[in-house]
């Protein structure tokens, strides 16, 4: 998905007439394709990058606010800002770290009425949808599920609170069915019986046959969320089985 582009005329306001040249750089080249505007970094990381470079030079001013309203608008959380600024410290200086974090903490003050659920919201396009109580019985802990597509190949957006995972279960055909997973946000496992868990983590993609016993779910210290595409084949269903137990999903690391 591209990410939106920043147009700047900061420049051109305060200072066109009397530095025509500065404002067109700042404006065109600094905030334009060259720089701000280059995808190679999205513009979370272009933000983080550039609040590590102005406390590092102990630039905690207006232009320092700015950065940080500006980093909140493209996606870094309060938990992000936090970590930056402590990491930051130990190179940049404590007072600038503690500068630093006056500012945010005014910033991202109105974060603190914001739902761990509202948050992991704001990581991803797709929605989290409604409680999942289609399947319920089927899940320990919480889930939503939002439907995207019902037409061609159906798949919906299924959410996890933090330690919760479905049953083992099936996905039965007699000929093609299955499922695809793909993540969207946060962390989680798969595992097929017999093998190893595997992390799932924005853009892995999963695919499981017809007929292979199986479970997936959330990391036990993250919100998860993937795409569940239903491969279309002939008598499909799902058969349900046994819960994941504490015990079984608390050996993953």
């Amino acid at each position: 998905m591209a990410q939106n582009k920043i147009t700047q005329t900061a420049g051109r306001t305060v200072l066109g007439e009397f530095a025509p040249k500065f404002a067109a750089l700042n404006d065109d080249v600094l905030f334009g394709e060259a720089v701000w505007n280059d995808s190679t970094l999205s513009l979370h990381n272009h933000s983080m990058i550039t609040i590590s470079i102005l406390l590092g030079k102990g630039v905690i001013d207006s232009s320092f606010r700015s950065h940080l309203e500006m980093g909140k608008k493209h996606g870094i959380t309060r938990r992000e800002i936090a970590a930056l600024l402590t990491q930051a410290a130990f190179y940049a200086g404590w007072p600038n770290a503690w500068a630093g974090f006056r500012m945010a903490k005014e910033v991202w003050a109105d974060e603190d009425a914001v739902t761990e659920k509202e948050r992991f919201q704001q990581e991803m396009i797709f929605p989290i949808g409604e409680p999942n109580t289609a399947y319920g019985e089927y899940f320990v802990g919480n889930s939503y599920l939002a439907r995207v597509s019902n037409s061609q190949i159906p798949f919906a957006n299924v959410t996890f609170e933090p330690r919760c995972r479905n049953n083992w279960h099936i996905h039965r055909a007699t000929k093609g069915g299955g499922q695809m997973l793909v993540g969207v946000a946060g962390c989680g496992w798969y595992q097929e019986e017999g093998k190893p868990a595997q992390k799932i983590l924005p853009g892995t993609v999963i695919h499981i046959p017809a007929g292979v016993k199986h479970w997936h779910g959330a990391a036990a210290d993250s919100w998860f969320a993937h795409l569940a595409f239903e491969i279309p084949g002939e008598n499909t269903s799902n058969e349900w089985l046994e819960p994941v137990t504490d015990e079984e999903y608390d050996k993953l690391k």
